[in-house]
């Protein structure tokens, strides 16, 4: 659920040292180069949606958000002048998000993820590098989070990357992504949070090449982005495997399409209960703040045993990042980094094309079918978004550049 792998290619560690060691004029200049107007065009069907507010972040690159009721959290990454070190509080009950404070977390380089729990009590915010922890707060006041603990062992460091929270057969797990270092590989961290006063690690394994990036649980089954070993699916509780968070079962692994597997989400129809799609983001190579690469890959898994890609979509120039979904309405929402927000039909079957939207292996081009109904901060200041989150029927986007945007969604 994090930014740019860039920051740890090799080819374009450079570029890292001079986003963090502040050079703001740099990454302008080249932001404005490389904005939305080299991008092509989006389809005429593609309907704008209406930014509705914004709320200004300048000290510091704009990471993850998170929305829960009237509040929305945003981390910081980096470096912009000010170590990205910092969760944005904001009261986002008016179209314009309105700053509330800002929490600044100790020990902290870089932020990642940031999520509360379905209850709305617990907020749960990953750090990097070393020491690698995550942070729980107690949200009794959502607009002034008390520390409760923080989890740091040796087994995450040097970061955590991401960190997702579920609920698995009445326990509150964290699951983390710890990132790889020149003397350890990747790994995945399991930790039980439901005394958020003592977390306890469950489980613990390494995996990725090179990296495990994030991950994503639902009905007791584990996704894992691993890079460019793909995805793995995992029995923790739903598979029938047998599987526990404690001991996951796999049951399956995949290597998507040109690799640089990042995040996931597994499509559950709202009104079918259909769960035939995963849709996999990869991130390629980009720079930060100016340009992006990496598509939408489509893999069924009507059989989580046996998961095989059958589409994709693509856009000219930009990359996407994180997504969330509308399921109610079969509306995938993606970040797209400098090529702002795109919104795609993923209703029917995915699988089903003419033979010229199809690639030299067969999958399904839905740009080419026209499957993009959407489109947002295009038309404005250059944009590097970050992620999107649905919330209280308004669409909430960071922006590494700017901050915050509220958006309508898709009318």
């Amino acid at each position: 659920m994090t930014c740019s792998e860039n920051r740890i290619r090799p080819a374009i560690a450079q570029v890292k040292r001079i986003i963090l060691a502040g050079s703001i004029a740099v990454l302008t200049a080249l932001s404005m180069a490389c904005g939305s107007d080299s991008l092509t065009p989006p389809p005429h069907t593609s309907r704008a949606l209406t930014v509705l507010g914004s709320g200004q972040v300048q000290d510091r690159f704009t990471g993850e958000i998170w929305s829960f009721g009237n509040v929305a959290y945003t981390t910081t990454w980096g470096n912009r002048g000010a170590p990205g070190n910092a969760v944005k509080i904001w009261d986002v009950t008016s179209d314009i998000p309105t700053l509330i404070d800002s929490l600044i977390v100790p020990n902290a380089v870089t932020l990642g993820d940031i999520q509360t729990s379905d209850d709305g009590q617990l907020l749960v915010v990953a750090t990097e590098f070393r020491p690698g922890s995550i942070v729980l707060y107690s949200l009794a006041n959502p607009r002034k989070p008390q520390l409760i603990t923080r989890y740091t062992t040796a087994l995450t460091d040097p970061g955590v990357h991401t960190a997702n929270v579920a609920a698995v057969g009445g326990r509150l797990y964290a699951f983390l992504s710890v990132d790889n270092t020149s003397t350890g590989p990747a790994r995945l961290v399991i930790v039980d949070i439901t005394d958020p006063t003592a977390p306890t690690q469950v489980f613990t394994q390494t995996m990725g090449s090179p990296f495990t990036h994030d991950t994503f649980v639902r009905d007791g089954i584990l996704f894992i982005a691993v890079w460019d070993a793909g995805i793995k699916i995992w029995d923790i509780g739903g598979g029938g495997r047998g599987g526990t968070p404690s001991s996951p079962v796999e049951m399956s692994t995949l290597a998507t399409i040109g690799g640089e597997a990042h995040n996931i989400w597994w499509y559950k129809n709202a009104n079918t209960g259909e769960r035939r799609y995963a849709f996999v983001g990869q991130e390629g190579p980009g720079l930060t703040g100016a340009t992006s690469s990496g598509d939408i890959h489509v893999v069924d898994v009507s059989n989580l045993a046996s998961p095989h890609e059958v589409a994709f979509f693509h856009v000219d120039g930009a990359g996407t990042h994180n997504f969330y979904m509308d399921e109610s309405r079969a509306l995938l929402y993606a970040a797209y980094y400098n090529g702002g927000v795109r919104v795609i039909d993923v209703s029917g079957d995915l699988s089903s094309c003419d033979a010229s939207q199809r690639d030299l292996i067969g999958r399904c081009n839905l740009a080419e079918m026209g499957r993009e109904v959407g489109h947002g901060l295009q038309d404005g200041p250059p944009v590097y978004v970050w992620g999107v989150q649905i919330s209280g029927g308004k669409l909430y986007a960071s922006d590494m550049l700017n901050g915050i945007w509220k958006l309508s969604l898709l009318p």
